[in-house]
Parts: structure tokens; sequence; C-alpha cells
């Protein structure tokens, strides 16, 4: 690999994701994963615009940013790119009614839609609510349409909680895709959309930012697809086999944020 000033010469906007970058969620909120508050404190103290892009789908963007400013995270509600609001604006511009599989702690990011006879359906991070029932009414409601529209807030396979691996929508999401022969719309990472909402809000271009996560799939294979650099932390859900993909290399690897942090510190905007 090139030197680090050489990978990140020119950056001058940073998306963090959150789980297993900033913490590991589990009882009682999660906690902090080791330095990442204080490297966030170091990371706002910079020249550098810094955003947060999740896909985070069993709290709202508020409960979320509550919980990390408990864990003691400088953060706020308006500095975070979330694929529930964004779902939301798609829904409402296309005249969508969703059918929900969603988590109990997100269901008032939905409050103002329209939910009676469904026209679609929507599919997060249910958590417990992925029973039979609920994924077989979905299932149906989908199969009932004419035009069946299934969206999913991201498509993650996993992510890391303090108890260990949890499932997230991802397998669900392909399990309504094969059973009703339909394609996903995937709103979250690694959608190309949801990165370029985040670079429009920080107010930069794909080559100037650089994406910190801990997906090799849906943070730094999506960012890279978009134009961007991309460091992978081996915190969360990363695993050791990351790093001889067969297809994904990340511009670096870093042993948690804090390193990162480090390196932008020494490199970037230069």
């Amino acid at each position: 690999m090139a030197a680090w000033g050489e990978r990140l010469a020119g950056v001058r906007g940073v998306l963090l994701d959150i789980s297993g970058v900033l913490y590991d969620g589990g009882e009682g909120g999660g906690a902090p994963i080791v330095g990442s508050v204080e490297a966030l404190a170091r990371l706002k103290r910079s020249q550098l615009k810094v955003r947060f892009c999740t896909n985070e789908s069993q709290k709202s963007r508020g409960d979320l940013v509550g919980m990390l400013r408990r864990l003691g995270f400088d953060i706020s509600e308006g500095e975070v790119t979330a694929p529930a609001p964004a779902t939301c604006l798609i829904l409402k511009e296309r005249g969508l009614r969703p059918h929900l599989l969603i988590h109990d702690g997100v269901r008032s990011e939905f409050d103002q839609i329209d939910t009676s006879n469904p026209n679609c359906v929507v599919i997060a991070d249910a958590g417990e609510g992925f029973s039979y029932q609920n994924m077989n009414k979905a299932f149906q409601v989908l199969m009932e349409l004419e035009n069946p529209v299934l969206f999913s807030l991201g498509k993650g396979r996993y992510y890391k909680e303090t108890s260990g691996l949890m499932l997230d929508v991802g397998p669900y999401m392909k399990a309504l895709e094969y059973a009703c022969g339909i394609e996903a719309e995937v709103v979250g990472k690694p959608s190309p959309e949801f990165f370029k909402s985040a670079l429009r809000e920080m107010r930069v271009e794909a080559h100037q930012a650089i994406m910190i996560g801990d997906d090799i799939v849906g943070d730094i294979s999506g960012a890279q697809r978009c134009g961007m650099r991309a460091l992978q932390v081996r915190t969360g859900k990363f695993r050791p086999s990351d790093e001889h993909h067969p297809e994904i290399k990340a511009d670096g690897y870093v042993d948690n944020l804090a390193e990162a942090v480090d390196l932008l510190l020494q490199h970037a905007d230069k």
C-alpha cells in the first residue's frame, strides 16, 4: 500500500459509521469502544468536516443520538444520516403507503406516513419482530400487489453487540426477495444515493471524503463505489478475513477509531 500521507492527502470530510466504530450496542445501551469518545472529540476540534452515516434501524434518530450523548459522544441529530427519515421522504415523493415490518423503537419515524391499504413493504432490523407470522404477512402483502415494491433499511448481514454477533435485516430481506421474485430497493449503506445524500449534507465532494466503518461491504465497498476513500476499523463486526477479501480492499486498516483519527490529523487536508 501507498504511504499514509498519499492515501489520506486532500481529505476534507469524514463520514463515520456508528455501531461498531463508536460503540457496541447491548444491554443498557451498550458501551463505547475504547478510545472512541476522545477520538471523536479530537476529530471535531480539527478543521475536518464530520458527519455520521448509519444503517441503525432499531432506534429513531433522536433516540440514537440521546443514547450516544449519554455514553459521552459529542453528536447532534442534525449530523446523522439515517435510513428511516430518508425512506419517509421517498414514500411521500412516490405516494406510497407502506406495510411496516420494523422495530418498535423506530416506528415513531413513520408517524406522518399513511399506512392504510398498503401498496409497498418497508423492512428494517425488526429484532424479535422477525417472527414467521410477521414475515409471512409482509410476503402476503407483496404477493397481492400487481407491482410489488420492497424497501429495506440497509442490507447488512449481521452486526455486533456486547453479547456477540446478531443477525441484521439483510437475511430477512433476501428471504422476501426470493419468495416474491423481486429485488428490494435498499435505503441506507451501501446504496450510492445514501452516501451521496450524506456528502451533500457535509458539502464536500466524494474525492475529498473518507468513510470509516467496520463493514467491508456496506461501509468500505459502498463508499469506494461512490468515489470516496474508506478505512476499515478492526472493531465491531470486523473479521480478520476482511483484510483478504477477494474483491474489496480498504484504503487502509486501523485497529480502532482512535488510530484512524491519529492518522487523519497527521496527514489529511494536506
